[in-house]
């Protein structure tokens, strides 16, 4: 059975490689817990929030359409992000990085529908709609803050990942999956935690992708914003945290000025944070993220964005001073004197002008890979690209001549000029040779049994990023992740819990009951002693009904949880507050 789907033009318009990522939002599979858990953070976080978050948070829960008594239905929300100029989907877990940051180029928020267990309703590693609803939602309803966010995302996923990274990605994913799930042997999380820490450890020069992840976590996920000593919260982790957002406040975490060198300040996912960084607000977010891509090879290309590329083994584009975008994996370059003067990929390539695929020049046609020189021509100032059609005559650079062109670097290309292809400005960016040759030096490049020598002309590279320039030119329907989340487990005396809880929501909502209060709360006291929730939440109805009897009966059990489950015993504390704050109020 296909699963309703609210939509919205921005999902719509996704290209079908981040589409993969999407899975339906099965709404009936939160249970009458995962319901409850949902209810006592927001309730947690309204009350605390509203007095240390940002003054964005408060508007935008009501601009997105997240309620504090239900998971929200995201096709739901759907319909009114929509208003706001952004959209959300739903994934399993963790997607991979670069996938992540072009949702957000798009303006689309990615949620994981899964939601944590009612055991780590402080915090969890892995991402969940309780950190991606009612984290990042709100402060997308800022207009200054979204556009930081869709930049971000824009600049972010042309950023350069190193083969390490995608190893990073996988440890993480599956530590904070592992973390999350019941019953894992602490043998297993131990194992996958060692490796995340070995990792951390040993990746050697960050990459770019290493970088701007530093970045997004300081901002995006665990952001404070104001004076840095009385700073506000914005980041998505802290917001749906309801553990580290008070934490955080303490003396016992450093708070430093945000600036760019939050990009080399690691972090670890398990852990609350030691320090944290605060931004004056958020015009200086963006201004930090443009000093960022300053130095990213996007905008520097060069010698350095090419060896990025190929440092990545991935899939990478490179684009010329004409305009001209190779898209491929890089697998060599030649240099001299700092600068490339030959780029070569292996397997599927594509030639592309402006991110639009050059007809005729698509992957299957460069199945094997493509190389050309890049530079000026030995001896001349003028390069190729800035010829006009006399000079390209005066050089013999004309269709019909046979031609041997001398670069820079020693490169040479000898054979006879078939066609140009020009760009919209009249530029040449391709010169196709047949009977053709290249060498540098003594090593031949290309010779005339291969085919068709298509050359790209461009005087130096100016930008080199991840992924390719047009993305309908790859097949990038590929996406197969290590691990899946693994969902609750189920029993006979889990039933029964579920059942309990269903039965309080059930009252709280005026439906109808198959239980008394009472007898739910003998039942639970009988059956369930270690659990806390629902003891919190009858004592909670009990109160606003003037059940003063029985309400000192929850009361007297739950000081007996504490006592038996010391781990738990703030949060019993803090849910008792809850009622009782309600009680001054009224």
């Amino acid at each position: 059975m296909e699963t309703e789907f609210e939509s919205n033009p921005l999902i719509d318009r996704l290209p079908e490689h981040l589409k993969q990522f999407i899975k339906p939002q099965d709404y009936e599979d939160y249970t009458p817990i995962n319901q409850a858990v949902w209810r006592y953070v927001m309730r947690k976080n309204v009350d605390y929030l509203s007095k240390v978050a940002h003054n964005s948070y408060l508007d935008g829960l009501k601009k997105t359409g997240l309620e504090v008594d239900n998971i929200p239905n995201m096709y739901g929300m759907n319909r009114i992000l929509k208003e706001i100029g952004w959209a959300a989907v739903a994934v399993d877990g963790f997607i991979p990085p670069n996938a992540f940051m072009e949702f957000q180029a798009y303006n689309v928020l990615v949620i994981a529908s899964d939601i944590r267990q009612l055991e780590h309703i402080e915090y969890t590693p892995a991402p969940d709609i309780i950190h991606e609803g009612a984290g990042h939602a709100p402060i997308i309803a800022n207009p200054e803050y979204a556009e930081y966010l869709r930049r971000f995302g824009e600049i972010g996923c042309k950023a350069i990942s190193s083969s390490r990274d995608y190893e990073m990605y996988e440890a993480i994913r599956l530590l904070s999956i592992l973390k999350e799930a019941e019953g894992t042997p602490q043998s297993e999380i131990d194992a996958i935690e060692k490796k995340v820490e070995d990792l951390q450890n040993n990746m050697g020069e960050l990459s770019e992708m290493a970088l701007i992840r530093n970045l997004h976590w300081w901002t995006v996920e665990y952001g404070l914003i104001g004076d840095v000593d009385n700073p506000k919260i914005y980041g998505a982790g802290l917001l749906s945290s309801i553990g580290e957002s008070a934490w955080c406040m303490t003396d016992n975490v450093k708070k430093s000025h945000y600036d760019i060198n939050a990009a080399y300040q690691s972090f670890d996912i398990t852990k609350p944070q030691p320090q944290l960084f605060v931004t004056p607000d958020f015009a200086h977010l963006s201004s930090v993220l443009e000093e960022f891509a300053n130095k990213m090879a996007l905008r520097t290309g060069g010698l350095s964005g090419v060896q990025k590329l190929i440092q990545s083994n991935a899939l990478g584009t490179i684009e010329l001073s004409t305009g001209l975008e190779i898209s491929g994996v890089f697998t060599n370059v030649i240099e001299e004197n700092g600068k490339p003067v030959y780029v070569q990929t292996t397997g599927k390539t594509a030639l592309s002008y402006r991110e639009k695929e050059l007809v005729g020049h698509s992957t299957s046609y460069h199945a094997e890979g493509f190389g050309s020189p890049i530079g000026k021509l030995k001896g001349i100032n003028l390069a190729i690209e800035d010829m006009s059609p006399r000079d390209l005559q005066a050089y013999a650079i004309y269709e019909g001549e046979r031609v041997t062109l001398e670069f820079e670097g020693d490169i040479t290309v000898s054979g006879k000029i078939i066609t140009g292809t020009r760009n919209l400005q009249g530029k040449i960016i391709i010169i196709s040779f047949a009977d053709c040759t290249v060498t540098h030096n003594d090593t031949v490049l290309f010779q005339p049994e291969w085919g068709i020598f298509d050359m790209a002309v461009g005087k130096k590279v100016i930008s080199a990023f991840s992924g390719p320039a047009d993305v309908k030119s790859f097949d990038m329907i590929t996406h197969v992740p290590s691990s899946t989340t693994i969902k609750a487990k189920t029993n006979p005396e889990k039933e029964e819990l579920e059942s309990l809880y269903l039965n309080i929501r059930n009252i709280r909502e005026g439906k109808t009951a198959f239980m008394t209060i009472e007898k739910t709360f003998e039942t639970l006291k009988e059956n369930h002693p270690k659990d806390w929730l629902l003891s919190v939440e009858i004592a909670e109805i009990l109160d606003k009904e003037n059940e003063t009897e029985l309400f000192q009966k929850v009361i007297i059990h739950l000081e007996k949880v504490k006592h038996n489950r010391p781990e738990v015993a703030h949060l019993i504390s803090g849910g008792l507050e809850l009622i009782l704050e309600h009680e001054n109020v009224e």
